[in-house]
């Protein structure tokens, strides 16, 4: 058996390029220090601009809440295209999680809501894979298909269910567009902990209590779901990187001919990672559900297209995507808060470009200083020069977000080699 899993890891991928790929990983002293550097920019944005709400436990309280869905459809598109396909449909699927959790939500619960919305968007990941895996379609085209037709299809049956005349779900509030409220998931806070960090967050010490508003958010009133998404991404990160199932998995991604010669089921793996990456994003949905209490029509609101933004921003490693959805997280939040708040994230993408600057500098990467040097110019002339933004821009400040730091960051990328590729059980040869 280990014999076999070495030459399937020597075949799937050249030794120069593991090696590679491992010296390029960040290490843990530079995660750490990574940190350490965005929470003194948070300090200094504000100190400097006096708006406390960029450190409060509110603020990361409910981007974490914002963050979660997007992370496990990211979460949901990575097993898939882990395993060579591509799921474009992860928004359908997130439709479906969210329409199947407020259909079973309100008569049996949050939890037994939580479990509808996995089945339901599992069962829009083996619709995929029927197309995809077994028939050959085009992986876009079948996505593309998915997100068209599950609104219309929930959209009947939330009519036939929901508002139907004389049906109880109509009876106690149900409509054409929402199902009936569901009981409300307490959250949980951890004992002590909360009300120590939050009596350094009051004490307004710089660094400190910024520290301590951050992390509070983790331990007071968080939600189940939550824990369960952190929960996913470490068992993610285990089975794909640190199992045998994880190495055959993606080694269907990465060349499915050799993983076929050696043995492996191709079609098999590529099903299971479908399966799983429906069951995530109907997770997604099914955490909306049951956030509001209920399903609503258009609640998914693009969610499940910046989930894929934050797989290809996090390279498709479950680190990358936590990170990407927590800063699309934090800027989705920002749309409810003070305009004079999001002015003073123009002064902090400033500092964190002009600081990236320094990095790319010391790499020797004297094009791409000069180009995020002179955006991050513009941000700091912008910040000095105005008091305010539009309310227009301020909308649209978690897609402008996704734009720049994909093209930031996109010569960095290394998708699976064998995404997209239509594979058919021995042409490998």
């Amino acid at each position: 058996m280990s014999s076999n899993l070495s030459t399937l890891t020597d075949r799937v991928r050249p030794r120069g390029r593991v090696e590679e790929g491992r010296r390029r990983g960040p290490r843990l002293p530079v995660v750490l220090l990574l940190l350490a550097g965005a929470l003194l920019l948070l300090s200094v944005v504000r100190a400097v601009t006096d708006q406390q709400s960029v450190t409060s436990p509110d603020q990361w309280g409910a981007a974490l809440t914002v963050a979660a869905p997007i992370a496990l459809a990211g979460l949901g598109g990575l097993w898939a295209e882990r395993a060579g396909v591509i799921n474009i449909g992860l928004e359908g699927m997130m439709i479906l999680g969210l329409f199947t959790a407020g259909a079973v939500g309100w008569q049996y619960g949050p939890w037994a809501a939580v479990a509808a919305g996995v089945a339901g968007g599992a069962l829009g990941g083996l619709l995929h894979a029927v197309a995809t895996v077994s028939f050959g379609v085009d992986h876009i085209v079948s996505g593309v298909a998915i997100n068209i037709s599950v609104p219309g299809i929930v959209q009947y049956l939330a009519k036939l269910w929901f508002a139907a005349e004389g049906s109880e779900a109509a009876a106690r509030g149900g409509t054409d567009g929402e199902s009936p409220q569901m009981e409300r998931m307490e959250p949980f806070s951890v004992p002590g902990l909360s009300g120590w960090l939050g009596d350094l967050d009051e004490r307004d010490w710089f660094l400190v209590s910024d520290a301590a508003g951050i992390l509070r958010a983790a331990v007071h009133e968080v939600s189940w779901l939550t824990l369960i998404t952190v929960l996913l991404f470490v068992g993610s990160y285990l089975v794909l990187w640190r199992s045998a199932f994880g190495l055959r998995l993606r080694s269907c991604g990465e060349n499915p001919e050799a993983a076929e010669s050696l043995g492996v089921n191709v079609y098999l793996y590529k099903y299971a990672a479908l399966i799983v990456s429906g069951g995530l994003a109907g997770l997604g949905g099914g955490y909306l559900a049951v956030l509001v209490r209920r399903y609503l029509e258009g609640q998914a609101d693009g969610r499940g297209y910046l989930g894929l933004a934050t797989m290809i921003f996090g390279n498709w490693r479950p680190a990358g995507v936590a990170s990407g959805a927590g800063l699309f997280g934090f800027m989705d939040v920002l749309q409810t808060r003070d305009p004079s708040v999001v002015h003073a994230m123009l002064l902090l993408f400033a500092l964190a470009l002009l600081s990236y600057v320094g990095w790319l500098l010391y790499r020797g990467r004297r094009t791409a200083a000069l180009t995020t040097g002179a955006i991050g110019g513009l941000l700091w002339v912008w910040y000095a020069v105005t008091d305010s933004l539009p309310p227009e821009l301020v909308e649209a400040i978690p897609y402008l977000t996704t734009l720049l730091v994909l093209t930031l960051f996109a010569q960095r990328l290394r998708p699976p080699k064998a995404i997209g590729r239509r594979y058919r059980r021995g042409e490998g040869g």
